[in-house]
């Protein structure tokens, strides 16, 4: 979910990246973290909706409505998280599509329980913009930040073609990407996802061999340790057989983390 979407407390966030800034620079790899990614499989038309349970997996609070749509070369996909108590997370984004995944923009809403607008993130990846606003009434803050933004600047949905095309990017079995998050104002980051072990996720009527995902902030080898101990994990759950598909997420639902599970 969107989120995703931020996995690091405001304070405690800045106060690593600042100090990563000063202690260490991390070697190059052989591929950028802002580098487009290369897609293995042709995305289409989708479209559907999935179920949010609260982290225990028993007690159903939402639902995601999602639709993906491909014109020419050009692919929007919108996601909407929607939660009984009235809040919800929705995420907009338009990729380029053909032999890598190049973002080009996109936005994120956040909802309060009465429907208030409470985070508005316009991410302009061409223009290297974002702008928008957090906060209600008196404690609103707007923002427009201007500095370049990678093409492969990849959240909320498109997190998913990451994981889905993980193979084809992965070295040594991680994947590091260029995100924008809310926390609630916005932050610029690197993600690390790492594959874990094989599982079996235990469905009614047909169990779904799967491979599991850890997902964490990335600042360099010798802070990443420190950032895992204080940063929640974002766990996926992709299914074995070709193509690979999301089949379970589990962790926080924004920055002020709510844990959450979708199956």
């Amino acid at each position: 979910m969107n989120a995703i979407w931020s996995c690091v407390s405001v304070a405690v966030g800045a106060w690593i990246l600042a100090l990563a800034g000063v202690l260490v620079t991390t070697p190059a790899l052989a591929r950028d973290a802002g580098d487009p990614i290369r897609l293995v499989w042709t995305e289409g038309d989708v479209s559907g909706f999935t179920s949010i349970f609260a982290a225990d997996g028993t007690q159903p609070i939402g639902f995601v409505e999602y639709s993906q749509r491909r014109r020419g070369d050009v692919l929007d996909v919108r996601r909407v998280a929607w939660f009984a108590d009235g809040s919800s997370d929705e995420d907009t984004v338009e990729a380029r599509v053909g032999k890598t995944l190049r973002t080009t923009k996109g936005r994120t809403i956040l909802r309060d329980t009465a429907g208030r607008t409470t985070v508005d993130m316009r991410i302009d990846v061409a223009g290297g913009r974002v702008t928008g606003f957090y906060g209600l009434d008196k404690e609103r803050m707007d923002f427009d930040e201007h500095g370049d933004l990678p093409a492969g600047t990849y959240f909320g949905p498109l997190i998913n073609l990451v994981l889905k095309n993980f193979d084809a990017n992965a070295e040594d079995g991680r994947l590091v990407f260029h995100t924008v998050v809310p926390t609630p104002g916005p932050r610029q980051i690197d993600m690390e996802i790492v594959r874990k072990e094989s599982t079996t996720l235990l469905r009614p009527g047909h169990d779904v061999p799967a491979v599991q995902y850890v997902m964490t902030p990335s600042v360099n080898r010798v802070l990443n340790p420190l950032i895992k101990l204080v940063a929640p994990e974002t766990h996926f759950f992709m299914t074995a057989g070709p193509p690979p598909a999301l089949a379970r997420f589990a962790g926080p639902r924004n920055y002020a983390g709510q844990e959450i599970r979708i199956e």
